[in-house]
């Protein structure tokens, strides 16, 4: 429950970060890959620690809703937007520390948590580090992918990580390892609200450049071949279940190109909803249950999202 009012929080946050970094009732359409989503009450931009405990703790102690926004990939906003302050952590730090141990190929590359994946890949790839190639293609943020142990191609984060280091809820600053992270399929500890996520260390290793770069680009191939590339939408929308493949059961209903609104199963890959033009969360969301509905009609299996829906 918020008691403080906008033109409050707009002074303390002025307290915390200049004007630019600040805007009031900013649509999250333009922050998300799906281009969908109502107005966030504050959007503000932090680029560095002490700025982002200083919001951590106005936020607490005022009983203001925090999101953390990485890349706004993997995302459904409501239509009616989000309630609070969206905190949009834009921590870039790369800092690579090889083993001294000539016959050791480790390297731990420790980034901050608002860094680009597709840019960090690129920039490893350069300087002969490899490890991170299976992620090179996932438009989110290291933090992001932290956050939900995103992964592609049989590999996850989980694989790499070594620690991660973050702001609790109170303001302290905590490290954790990788088995403290209680990473699953899609999921970390970080999806309980824990705190804000400020940098990861990865454990990575030295390669040939050409070779690391050849097998981004296959990747890269795959993935156009395979997926909705060049039209909005917001990753996967639906789990790959154990014992089944969801974009498989949903191509097989014959679900393929089928829309409400300006939302639609991608004709490209049906694990996909795109968005075609100025398609609504409503869209969305009702093409979600109808998929839904449609898959246990046909195969008696419920299949769970991937995608996170949040504001109202």
């Amino acid at each position: 429950m918020i008691y403080i009012k906008n033109n409050e929080i707009y002074a303390e946050l002025l307290k915390i970060t200049s004007k630019d970094n600040i805007k009031k009732n900013e649509p999250m359409k333009y922050h998300t890959s799906f281009h969908i989503g109502g107005c966030a009450d504050w959007f503000v931009i932090l680029e560095n620690e002490e700025k982002i405990k200083k919001l951590v703790l106005l936020c607490s102690t005022k009983e203001i809703p925090l999101y953390i926004l990485g890349n706004g990939t993997n995302i459904l906003v409501k239509d009616n937007g989000i309630r609070g302050i969206v905190l949009k952590v834009n921590l870039n730090s790369v800092k690579v520390k090889e083993n001294e141990n000539e016959n050791e190929n480790n390297v731990e590359v420790t980034v901050g948590a608002g860094k680009k994946i597709t840019v960090l890949a690129k920039e490893l790839a350069k300087n002969g580090i490899s490890g991170l190639e299976f992620a090179s293609g996932i438009p989110g943020t290291i933090g992001g992918a932290v956050y939900m142990n995103a992964g592609a191609y049989g590999k996850e984060i989980k694989d790499i990580v070594i620690s991660t280091k973050y702001i609790d809820n109170n303001g302290s600053i905590h490290i954790i390892n990788n088995e403290k992270q209680k990473f699953e399929y899609r999921k970390s500890i970080f999806n309980s609200k824990i705190g804000v996520i400020l940098e990861t260390t990865l454990k990575l290793e030295k390669g040939k450049i050409d070779q690391i770069e050849k097998q981004m680009e296959d990747y890269s191939i795959k993935r156009k071949n395979s997926q909705p590339i060049g039209i909005a939408n917001a990753g996967s929308t639906f789990k790959r279940e154990k014992d089944f493949i969801t974009a498989k059961l949903i191509d097989e209903a014959g679900l393929k190109g089928f829309s409400i609104g300006n939302a639609e199963v991608s004709t490209v890959h049906a694990g996909f909803i795109v968005n075609k033009g100025e398609a609504t969360a409503k869209d969305v969301l009702e093409l979600i249950e109808y998929i839904k509905k449609q898959i246990y009609i046909k195969f008696k299996k419920e299949i769970h999202l991937e995608i996170e829906v949040i504001g109202e």
